[in-house]
């Protein structure tokens, strides 16, 4: 983990998709479904979905999230020659809405709910979407915003939606630690001026943009070292 000094930060913002939730774990379903393609299906699934968040909010056409992870994985299964009927499309899309969580996510929310830190998500997702994520994972209240891109009909990393955090939380961003696992995400929060923690789980080389977070990771329990036990 990339060291320094402890920030003076006061709240914690969590990424969702990918920070809190396994959007990979998807493949374990499309692996069953299609034997010998499920890691590539929810592999391709997932670079598309993030693609056509960018490409609807570069062109101001937003369209929800949920629409977005649809479309994303009828075009994976059409590119990788894939069946995809009606009801196995069904059966994927109601997986993504139940993605598996990280296993250490409870006892780390747990950890700062008892030492007072608030804390929030700010997500891509629809409401809906995070709402399900949220109780699938058992972690209702354990957090005390939930935050939604949909507010401003724009997708990360537009700095219209890094701000839904400072007013949610009512802090200068530098205040704030913002955690994704998605490097890009990290990268995005530290330009709006976030302290940050990228989780690197996959163990991905930094993008070369000249920008690094605050901190790099490799599990959500670092977010305990920026606030140390009483």
């Amino acid at each position: 983990m990339k060291t320094s000094t402890t920030p003076n930060v006061q709240a914690v913002l969590f990424d969702a998709y990918g920070t809190l939730f396994d959007v990979y774990s998807v493949g374990t379903l499309a692996e069953q479904l299609f034997p010998g393609r499920g890691e590539a299906l929810a592999v391709l699934w997932r670079d598309k979905q993030i693609e056509y968040t960018r490409l609807v909010s570069m062109s101001q056409r937003f369209r929800p999230f949920w629409e977005l992870t649809r479309a994303g994985l009828r075009f994976a299964a059409h590119r990788l020659g894939l069946d995809l009927s009606a009801e196995r499309e069904a059966q994927l899309l109601n997986q993504y809405r139940h993605l598996s969580a990280f296993p250490e996510n409870k006892a780390v929310l747990t950890a700062l709910k008892a030492r007072g830190i608030p804390t929030g998500i700010l997500s891509n997702g629809d409401p809906d979407m995070l709402a399900v994520a949220v109780k699938s994972a058992g972690i209702e209240g354990l957090v005390n915003h939930l935050l939604s891109v949909d507010a401003v009909q724009r997708y990360k990393t537009d700095p219209a939606t890094y701000a839904l955090g400072t007013q949610a939380l009512g802090r200068p961003a530098k205040q704030i630690l913002f955690v994704s696992s998605n490097g890009w995400d990290a990268i995005g929060a530290t330009w709006h001026g976030y302290t940050t923690l990228w989780v690197n789980r996959y163990k991905l080389p930094l993008d070369a943009l000249d920008t690094e977070p605050t901190r790099i990771g490799s599990s959500l329990r670092d977010v305990l070292e920026f606030f140390p036990a009483p």
